[in-house]
């Protein structure tokens, strides 16, 4: 592919994902607040990772990371994902603790209209009020953190809660194929 046609697609599909941010919301959560998707907070800028870059989809959910994720392809991570740190809505401290990772597309009108696949041996929450939104973890997931949302997505090996706490905590408006457990 030439120069400019590289240009081109990039420049389109940094449009396109700006119109899936611009839409983007939280599947009806209450702590939407609109809020752009850059947060300024002091020395560092606060954005969402948009991507399709197993690296960069690891990066993006590490302490270090962004308050979301958003898939633009389905992902195959090799290594276990910790996702860690706490985060706000939007990157801004004054909104409530939340973190998200979207595994679909969106119009305008913020109807889906592409589901993605992020295919991991182990994904581990650590991080308070995390969302799975949409699509497909291909793996197991471990939630050791209060507040884990899964909102119309797949878990297709088993979800295991590192307490009973933790599991109540929990909000599971999707699929898990393997077993649901409690280590305690």
């Amino acid at each position: 592919m030439g120069l400019f046609k590289k240009r081109l697609a990039t420049g389109a599909a940094v449009l396109a994902l700006g119109g899936f941010l611009a839409a983007c919301d939280n599947g009806g959560d209450t702590t939407d607040n609109g809020a752009d998707t850059t947060e300024e907070t002091g020395d560092a800028v606060t954005a969402a990772s948009i991507t399709s870059d197993p690296a960069e989809v690891a990066a993006s959910l590490s302490a270090d990371g962004n308050w979301i994720t958003a898939l633009t392809a389905d992902v195959t991570v090799e290594e276990e994902i910790t996702v860690a740190g706490t985060f706000h809505d939007g990157g801004d401290e004054a909104n409530d603790e939340y973190r998200k990772l979207a595994l679909y597309e969106q119009d305008d009108d913020r109807n889906v209209t592409g589901e993605f696949t992020l295919t991991v041996p182990t994904l581990t929450v650590e991080s308070p009020n995390f969302r799975i939104q949409n699509g497909t973890v291909d793996g197991d997931v471990y939630v050791d953190a209060e507040g884990f949302v899964l909102e119309e997505a797949v878990i297709t090996g088993n979800l295991t809660f590192a307490s009973e706490d933790i599991e109540s905590s929990a909000s599971i408006n999707g699929d898990v194929q393997g077993e649901t457990t409690v280590e305690e």
